[in-house]
């Protein structure tokens, strides 16, 4: 393990190179040209390493590499190249200061395809060989439900010895054992126009409706078990004399166990509307759970014994945001955050990775890929 991370150390700066190019070409979701772009330079930089297959798609290309092992045994890596940021958005694209490198993607999640490339980039320049094969995927609409990655996210876990998630670790380097499920409901709330001053006797107020909706459906949140339920969108009326006739609400539901989303959603669509009133409840739960397993276990006992190796200390946290690593989760032992350590994730102009922490980031990956295990 020392001379990875000897290796490693040595291409910090070229490391730090590849994220500033991925970086700079800003791929926000739905963004097709930006993240085709992505997607070219992950080819090229991927191609002596192995098999490439691309997808194409309105949303983006899905780009899989595939590089044979010392075995027919199968080790996938998860990544997105898609951004939260519109473009434009960060005042200064890329910028390096006080041991941070800060910029729309790097945290989550370029920095960590980009520490996969140079973990497989390591072991070949050693003149070594993963112990499994790799398929390692790019996907473009992770941020956005990843209704174009799931199909081949859901491939290739199956039978699968193992799924590494490239996402970032938890914020003091620990990586993720479980995520909650997440889903998201749109409601709308139908009413019937009238005259606020003349005759609001004659309408039927979606405004209030949904009001008692909210009521109703937070009650439904089970804080001890981690339940929540968020009403954070919310439209609806039309000027200020007319009784409102429509409203659209969406809902954001975390959960920790699928039994929990089934009962939530069993109980909100028993929520009845007032009277005069409509509600139509689309959706659900659009990621289920990444429920720890014995295998996931096993998996974070073997990082822990790389990471020792390598003089670091790695835990395990449980986190409430999702990522394609709850896809897989069922299918084949899953430990999520491979990616590079830093902070800031969604946020404009203060996303950034800790520079200092990439080599030995990236050798743990390294690690995991050459270590038979158990």
């Amino acid at each position: 393990m020392k001379e990875l991370l000897v290796f490693l150390e040595n291409h910090t700066a070229d490391i730090l190179a590849d994220i500033e190019t991925l970086v700079r070409i800003e791929s926000p979701s739905r963004h097709t040209e930006g993240i085709n772009r992505v997607q070219d330079a992950a080819q090229s930089w991927l191609g002596p390493l192995g098999e490439i297959h691309r997808h194409s798609n309105k949303l983006g290309d899905v780009l899989h590499a595939h590089i044979r092992g010392q075995s027919d045994e199968r080790m996938v890596l998860l990544a997105h190249v898609d951004t939260v940021y519109p473009l434009g958005a960060w005042t200064e694209l890329f910028s390096v200061k006080d041991e941070r490198s800060h910029g729309p993607g790097t945290y989550d999640m370029k920095a960590g395809f980009v520490q996969a490339l140079w973990a497989l980039r390591a072991i070949q320049a050693l003149e070594r060989q993963p112990s499994r094969t790799i398929d390692l995927l790019l996907t473009p609409d992770e941020e956005i439900g990843s209704h174009v990655g799931y199909p081949f996210i859901e491939e290739l876990a199956r039978d699968a010895r193992a799924v590494l998630v490239l996402e970032a670790p938890h914020t003091n380097g620990d990586l993720k054992i479980a995520r909650k499920g997440v889903g998201e409901y749109v409601i709308q709330v139908r009413g019937k126009a009238a005259h606020q001053g003349i005759e609001p006797e004659k309408g039927r107020n979606a405004i209030v409706s949904a009001a008692h909706l909210i009521q109703e459906l937070v009650k439904l949140q089970d804080w001890k078990k981690g339940t929540t339920l968020g009403p954070n969108v919310i439209q609806g009326g039309t000027v200020s004399n007319v009784v409102a006739d429509n409203v659209a609400l969406k809902i954001d539901l975390r959960i920790w166990s699928a039994p929990e989303a089934e009962r939530v959603d069993e109980a909100l669509r028993r929520i009845q509307p007032l009277e005069g009133t409509q509600y139509e409840i689309n959706g659900g739960l659009n990621r289920p759970p990444m429920e720890p397993s014995d295998g996931s276990f096993k998996l974070l006992e073997q990082a822990q014994r790389i990471a020792n190796s390598l003089g670091f200390e790695v835990g395990a946290a449980r986190v409430g945001g999702g990522s394609d690593g709850n896809f897989t989760s069922r299918l084949a032992p899953t430990l999520d955050g491979f990616g590079a350590l830093g902070a800031n994730a969604h946020q404009k102009d203060l996303e950034y990775i800790h520079l200092p922490s990439l080599p030995l980031r990236t050798a743990l990956l390294a690690g995991m890929l050459l270590d038979e295990g158990d």
